[in-house]
């Protein structure tokens, strides 16, 4: 039969791996050389790996955080500037709310990056921290809906906030301030699971209304020289605050950012916050990332900008860690 010596060569070849490379034919159906990828799974190469990732990202239908039995409430504070209070509160966010959970960003920072990242409005006169502060406006009134998820809301901070610090200082119960427009009842038109205030870069009446408003407090840390430098007068103050005026409030949370796996610095920086905070730092830890720097130019989050890139990923991670930690937050509190 005409199909028998065809049938004989496959046999042959595969069989055979010796068999003299003339025939052509042969090459082209069995290389001698398998691919280095051969057996391995799209999803296990690099780049599949990333796509598959970003898909993660961008489709999170099958991927949901066990919502909290109550809101959690975290001040994002650290009186040292650039630390990444800003992205990790921006970026923290998203992670939560990609995989299923309702967020709020208060932006306390007069600068208004935490605004610009989550894509909304700012300009002087929105509605804002700054007239929540001084009682000219509700928090249902402030809160917008970023345009990046449906599950993500903010409460913007306008360049008027530069002058709340004054302005407090005549307030009866300025410290309080923040608290009671951020209670159960004044967010009632919202069912927020987390909420996230971000502090500006001082240890001001903006930064103690935030402390005062939170049970917990998250301290972003730098994994650079002179990283604990302004945390200890940090925690002075949170002790003050805890003694004073909020005797719940404690250090829940604290999250390695800038890391920089390539330098001994890093890694001595890592270890000597794990030895100073012990359980309290989060296992994943936040690389420096060029995607990271450049998504907040274009008004996005990582997230948003590079679902795929390490930087997303590392804050997924976060979110995850931090969303599994509520159980034993609850049972602190308790």
């Amino acid at each position: 039969m005409s199909g028998g010596p065809e049938i004989s060569v496959s046999r042959e070849t595969e069989h055979s791996p010796s068999r003299s490379t003339n025939d052509n034919s042969t090459n082209r159906t069995e290389p001698h050389s398998p691919s280095p990828y051969a057996g391995i799974s799209v999803e296990e190469t690099p780049i599949g790996a990333a796509a598959q990732r970003a898909s993660q990202v961008l489709h999170p239908a099958s991927v949901t955080l066990p919502k909290p039995d109550r809101r959690r409430m975290l001040t994002i504070a650290n009186q040292k500037g650039g630390v990444g209070k800003t992205t990790t509160a921006v970026n923290l966010a998203s992670a939560l709310a990609v995989q299923g959970l309702t967020v709020l960003v208060v932006d306390l920072d007069p600068q208004g990056n935490a605004s610009t990242a989550l894509g909304v409005p700012h300009h002087s006169g929105t509605p804002s921290s700054y007239e929540l502060l001084i009682g000219e406006a509700t928090a249902n009134e402030a809160i917008q809906q970023s345009p990046h998820s449906e599950r993500l809301f903010c409460i913007p901070a306008t360049i008027d906030l530069a002058g709340a610090e004054i302005e407090l200082v005549s307030m009866v119960a300025r410290e309080n301030r923040l608290k009671n427009a951020l209670s159960e009842t004044a967010l009632s038109e919202i069912d927020a699971d987390f909420i996230l205030i971000d502090c500006p870069p001082s240890l001001g009446l903006l930064t103690v209304n935030a402390l005062v408003a939170a049970n917990e407090v998250l301290i972003p840390i730098q994994c650079e020289y002179y990283a604990l430098e302004g945390v200890g007068q940090l925690l002075r103050n949170i002790e003050l605050v805890k003694s004073h005026l909020n005797p719940d409030l404690h250090v829940s949370t604290v999250l390695l950012t800038m890391y920089d796996g390539r330098t001994k610095l890093a890694d001595q920086v890592a270890e000597e916050v794990r030895n100073h905070f012990g359980d309290a730092v989060l296992k994943a830890v936040i690389p420096r990332s060029v995607k990271v720097s450049e998504a907040p130019g274009y008004g996005m989050t990582v997230l948003d900008y590079d679902p795929g890139s390490r930087g997303a990923m590392s804050y997924l991670d976060a979110g995850r860690e931090l969303a599994a930690r509520t159980a034993s937050i609850n049972a602190q509190e308790n």
